[in-house]
């Protein structure tokens, strides 16, 4: 095999891993989603721009107000997932870059200068950190239920504001009963790749 990863590894990150669907009521803790971003913090970003934002929704209040704006088949997971994350790109990522990529500190303005570049910026980089952050959960040995059925000006308003872009909202936690639905048909490698 051409892979030095090793195999449970891989299992557990990619084969075997899936959407959950239902979760135990065993927490997630603070350790856990400090490790989680410890090890997803690295993910390639454009101009190491880094645009990902996540609010963790714990308490009862906020997941009620979260539960709201969710479609109707998301909403009992997200109800009962021990820990709830919104993964949001901050369009205003650029204040960040003279820190962020030092030896090109101008980067800020020549690129970055108008908003409908940071977002699409934005929007794409945080979409590649977010994909880094299933990874980040699995590695953990917990499930990800990553969701994009809710209505992202309504969380917008009531969890971010007009910088902030709601990407997903992604349930977590130990996988509870039933919690796979069956796994879908993935498109061969000759389906995907061209060499030219």
């Amino acid at each position: 095999m051409a892979l030095v990863l090793d195999p449970a590894a891989q299992d557990l990150l990619f084969r075997e891993a899936r959407t959950a669907n239902t979760f135990t009521d065993e927490p997630v803790t603070e350790e856990q989603v400090q490790a989680i971003y410890d090890l997803v913090k690295y993910a390639p970003t454009a101009f190491n721009q880094s645009p990902l934002r996540i609010v963790l929704v714990r308490s009862p209040e906020a997941r009620e107000r979260l539960v709201q704006h969710m479609a109707e088949g998301n909403q009992p997971k997200t109800s009962t997932a021990p820990l709830v994350a919104i993964l949001a790109a901050d369009n205003e990522f650029h204040e960040e870059l003279p820190a962020l990529f030092p030896h090109f500190p101008q980067a800020k303005d020549v690129f970055f200068a108008e908003r409908a570049a940071r977002e699409q910026a934005a929007a794409l980089n945080a979409s590649l950190q977010a994909g880094y952050f299933i990874l980040g959960i699995r590695a953990a040995g917990l499930a990800a239920g990553p969701m994009t059925g809710f209505d992202a000006a309504g969380v917008q308003k009531e969890f971010l504001d007009d910088d902030h872009t709601p990407l997903m909202v992604i349930n977590i936690g130990k996988p509870g009963e039933d919690a796979w639905f069956p796994r879908g048909p993935r498109l061969d490698y000759d389906d995907v790749i061209t060499t030219v």
